[in-house]
């Protein structure tokens, strides 16, 4: 079981980058995805969800209306499309993995995680 986050990197204010988190060894359609971030110093927070039924997405306050989070089930891929970058934004990211259960925005109660993925908004 592994999941595999990938796309970060150096990207100035307002600008814009896309995370995927590809999935091996588990059924990945009856999986709810989260996307956590975790700046230096600081807990790990929730950042999106998107749920393995319907595809309900949900955001952290502090993301809406820039990110988007989606998924493909004939991939094994969750994404996240990050527009408008800030400063704030830079941590590294978490995708996270739950069965059959709706997104939460606690760390607790995700079955596995991928190795993160470092984020830098920077001029």
């Amino acid at each position: 079981v592994q999941l595999q986050a990938s796309g970060g990197g150096l990207v100035q204010p307002g600008g814009s980058l896309r995370l995927s988190c590809a999935a091996f060894g588990f059924t990945f359609s009856s999986y709810s995805m989260g996307w956590f971030r975790q700046a230096p110093g600081k807990e790990r927070e929730f950042v999106a969800g998107i749920s393995w039924s319907v595809g309900t997405t949900y955001y952290a306050d502090s993301v809406k209306g820039r990110f988007t989070i989606s998924r493909d089930n004939a991939k094994n891929t969750v994404y996240l499309q990050m527009n408008s970058l800030k400063p704030e934004d830079t941590a590294v990211y978490y995708c996270a993995a739950r069965l059959l259960k709706a997104v939460v925005v606690s760390t607790v109660g995700y079955d596995y995680w991928g190795q993160g993925t470092l984020v830098t908004v920077s001029s």
